[in-house]
């Protein structure tokens, strides 16, 4: 066991070899399987990006949900077993139910907001000297869409629990637990500031997921989600707004296929009127306000009310 450090760097030294080292090898162990049984490399290198050399969809849910596991949860929960005098998860603090509520309703209104600053990073377009920077992003971005069309749009029950399970759930704990448990702690411990903290570790939340034309929305909800921790004291919090902006995409692609519609039907953005996107802006800037008032309404240790948001990487 390591001995307590206070050095925020060589922390997230740790937790880049443990991703690293943890991730490549169960990944590379459940690749190895359908590879095995094909006895070939060659459709892994013809299309490995968009899994088609896996043949069973059942084995494919699998996969992702190991390789989310190993990518984000083994590697915090090994750092947090390695660096025992970092709390790192807050779960402690109880919140009332209302706060919960109050989330979803604040992603339920700045969906307006969403869908306009999604239009507008889908249209993004580089420089002419960046033009095989953009081809390449562009790949990627097909890349991800051909894999979570296969996904998303299923017509049975068991389907829709299994995206629900894959894509909305184990998302939401292993990766809140990794960037906003973790990798937001180490940010706060180098730079002091914890809003500065908030928003670097939303920025790598966005460009691990390699969908650059999706870059600003994400970076938004990652923000959201540490400002949700850091007001909270209470790791469940973002989990459920994860869990909830994931599961809700799930179950309108579901709704969409048992409709008969595709899935360019469920990425066209819906447009609305000038007075909609206000309207979603101001009713979001009141339910924040409101979350920052319920979160920080409960008693503190010593009986007094706490009235901010408080410095939740402060322990002694």
């Amino acid at each position: 066991m390591l001995q307590k450090s206070n050095n925020p760097w060589f922390s997230l030294m740790i937790l880049l070899i443990l991703t690293l080292v943890i991730s490549f090898s169960v990944q590379l162990l459940l690749l190895a399987i359908p590879i095995f049984k094909q006895g070939s490399l060659d459709l892994l290198l013809a299309d490995g990006a968009n899994f088609n050399f896996i043949q069973d969809s059942w084995y494919l849910y699998f996969m992702l949900a190991g390789g989310s596991i190993a990518t984000f949860f083994l590697p915090a929960l090994a750092l947090q077993h390695l660096e025992k005098a970092q709390e790192i998860y807050f779960p402690k603090e109880r919140q009332p139910v209302q706060v919960y509520a109050v989330v979803f309703l604040f992603l339920l209104a700045f969906n307006p907001t969403m869908s306009l600053i999604s239009e507008w990073n889908m249209q993004m377009k580089l420089p002419e000297l960046f033009k095989n920077l953009e081809s390449w992003m562009r790949a990627q971005e097909d890349a991800m869409a051909t894999l979570t069309e296969k996904l998303v749009m299923v017509v049975s029950w068991e389907g829709l629990l299994a995206n629900l399970l894959v894509m909305a759930i184990i998302p939401a704990i292993v990766e809140e637990y990794y960037f906003r448990g973790v990798l937001q702690n180490i940010a706060q411990r180098v730079v002091v500031n914890p809003h500065l903290a908030i928003f670097i570790t939303a920025v790598i939340f966005s460009v691990i997921h390699l969908q650059f034309y999706g870059f600003f929305p994400r970076l938004l909800l990652g923000v959201f989600f540490g400002y949700l921790l850091w007001w909270s004291n209470n790791i469940w919090i973002p989990i459920f707004a994860h869990f909830v902006n994931n599961a809700s995409v799930t179950i309108i692609a579901f709704t969409y296929a048992r409709q008969g519609k595709t899935y360019q039907d469920l990425m066209s953005m819906e447009s609305y009127s000038i007075f909609t996107y206000i309207a979603s802006f101001i009713i979001s800037c009141g339910l924040g306000y409101l979350i920052v008032r319920l979160s920080n309404k409960k008693q503190g240790k010593d009986g007094t009310k706490l009235d901010k948001g408080q410095d939740i990487y402060q322990r002694n």
